[in-house]
């Protein structure tokens, strides 16, 4: 049919595409246990994902594990989700990849909903010194955190002059006009401008080819979800001129930002900030807040929009005064829709590309357009860790003192980001209420 041929050679028949017959809710449990204990950010998420599905349960071999890991890393969105997915739906079909999505994201969500609607109920009638100096450490936690994330992403990605000064130059412009256009158009630019002028890459030494891991869907359904994401970025804009209201606007925001969030879970910073502190949704500092209290929880960074979605529920629901079960409601309501929303895309990109990724990662402008957009992406989080990092955080030479000491135990002292945010936190409970004596 449409000219495919039957059978390609990377598909095997459905009975193949989960070997051990697990049901949805064995991989429910399997990922709950990482969600509740896989601390440390998307890198050591992988190294969990490895040990408990590689070396102790056998779901795949380490070559089959790389190869996923290489698709994940490739497309935008949270590359240690998009990794539990496709291993949820190997081993379940599609609701194993939404059982697996649960059982990890599930945990820190709720827990970063809870906190935003707890601070939204209390944070300001209580107020208290030593509250105030707890959710200013944890800004100082999460300066210090992105500080150590754009140290190794540059590196990492930026290791020449090109790419060097295009993230000079993006995080330039995206400082002095943040608007998520302008975020969105730097990134385009910087992949058009590798595709058409960086020289091919050099051929990397030959390797024996994996046994591919094998794909359960066929290449008209990953169409399918492809273009289901392409309408939901261009329809959702058109919906809100005729249905205005706040349910789109937060859909549209992070679905956007889910779907544009190149080179790991820290670059959803600038795009999520970009979209809910200029509307008024969230303030500045109950933003970075809870940033750094998302560093602090296990499961993916994504699970911050979770919180997002919590904290603007007042200002979308009118409830500042309502009683605690309906504003509790409330904020799970928002909290679930930002969540859903900011995970969409990845859904939707990895199960677009995996029926063609044999043949994709051997596109050399593929791999140039994600070099380009990889280097501009470095210099939207240096925009951001300008501003609103830096200049929510630091309001003191003290302050500065104390998010130097958080990156240097990150980054000299090898410190989980997790232990550095405990620490900044309680210590700035200390200050503050030694403070208010």
């Amino acid at each position: 049919m449409g000219g495919m041929t039957p059978a390609p050679r990377h598909r095997l028949p459905p009975s193949d595409a989960a070997p051990q017959g697990d049901t949805p809710w064995a991989v429910f449990f399997t990922f709950l246990q990482l969600g509740l204990t896989a601390f440390g950010g998307p890198v050591a998420h992988l190294g969990h994902f490895r040990q408990a599905l590689v070396v102790q349960r056998r779901w795949l071999d380490d070559r089959q594990y790389a190869d996923l890991v290489a698709l994940c890393q490739a497309l935008p969105g949270p590359a240690s989700s998009q990794v539990g997915m496709a291993l949820g739906l190997w081993r379940a079909g599609r609701r194993g990849a939404l059982a697996a999505w649960a059982g990890f994201t599930l945990p820190s969500a709720l827990a970063l909903m809870a906190l935003a609607w707890g601070l939204g109920r209390w944070g300001h009638t209580l107020n208290p010194a030593w509250m105030q100096g707890a959710l200013h450490g944890l800004k100082l936690a999460a300066a210090a955190v992105v500080t150590h994330a754009l140290w190794g992403m540059a590196r990492s990605l930026c290791p020449d002059t090109p790419r060097r000064l295009c993230l000079a130059f993006t995080a330039v412009v995206a400082w002095a006009w943040p608007q998520a256009w302008v975020q969105v158009a730097l990134m385009a630019a910087a992949g058009a401008a590798w595709v058409l002028w960086a020289p091919p890459a050099q051929p990397a030494a030959p390797v024996p080819t994996p046994t591919p891991l094998r794909c359960p869907l066929s290449r008209r359904e990953g169409l399918g979800w492809l273009a289901a994401l392409a309408a939901l970025l261009l329809g959702l804009p058109l919906a809100m001129t005729v249905w205005p209201g706040m349910v789109l606007a937060v859909v549209d925001a992070f679905v956007r930002a889910g779907a544009l969030v190149f080179g790991g879970g820290h670059v959803v910073l600038p795009l999520l900030q970009a979209e809910v502190v200029p509307n008024g949704w969230v303030s500045d500092s109950a933003f970075m807040a809870g940033y750094g209290a998302a560093q602090a929880v296990p499961g993916p960074l994504f699970t911050f929009a979770a919180y997002l979605g919590a904290a603007l529920a007042p200002v979308a629901s009118d409830l500042n005064q309502a009683p605690l079960w309906l504003s509790a409601l409330a904020a799970l309501g928002w909290g679930l829709l930002a969540l859903l929303a900011v995970f969409a895309p990845a859904w939707m990109l990895l199960a677009g590309s995996l029926p063609f990724w044999e043949q994709w990662r051997q596109t050399e402008k593929a791999l140039k357009a994600i070099s380009g957009i990889n280097s501009a992406v470095v210099g939207l989080l240096a925009a951001a860790w300008v501003n609103p990092v830096l200049s929510s955080a630091l309001l003191s030479v003290g302050d500065a003192v104390l998010v130097a000491a958080g990156w240097g135990l990150l980054h000299r002292g090898r410190w989980p980001a997790w232990a550095v945010v405990g620490l900044a936190c309680g210590v700035g409970a200390v200050l503050g209420g030694l403070g208010s004596l």
